[in-house]
């Protein structure tokens, strides 16, 4: 049951984190912070179906990570979860084309280590 409710988590937590990227990138940087202009992009970013669904599959890991911790203990739900990490810097690199450096690689190698180490 753990491991079915980490892949959840994992799952939702990287689908959820690339529909935002992608959203995000679409929309821009933000620079007026004016209550008026803010308003206007609140409601520019509620229309994204991208950035909704995003936040659908995000409140999925957070469920899902709340029931992990009532059947599992927080060393082993909070590394096992990392595996997210894993799987977004190998997304960000195909799907996203983000350049991604050697110590973003070696991190995301030694986070996939540790949840191997979970799994023994």
């Amino acid at each position: 049951m753990e491991w079915l409710l980490v892949a959840v988590i994992v799952g939702s937590t990287v689908l959820g984190d690339i529909l935002q990227t992608i959203e995000m990138k679409r929309v821009g940087e933000v620079d007026d912070f004016r209550p008026g202009h803010l308003r206007l992009l609140l409601g520019k970013l509620a229309s994204r179906k991208y950035l909704i669904v995003a936040v659908f599959f995000m409140a999925v890991s957070f469920f899902a990570f709340m029931k992990l911790l009532s059947v599992a203990d927080l060393s082993f739900a909070v590394p096992a979860s990392a595996a997210s990490v894993v799987l977004e810097t190998i997304l960000a690199k195909l799907l996203l084309k983000e350049h991604v450096d050697v110590k973003r690689w070696a991190g995301a190698g030694l986070v996939a280590c540790g949840v191997a180490l979970l799994a023994l």
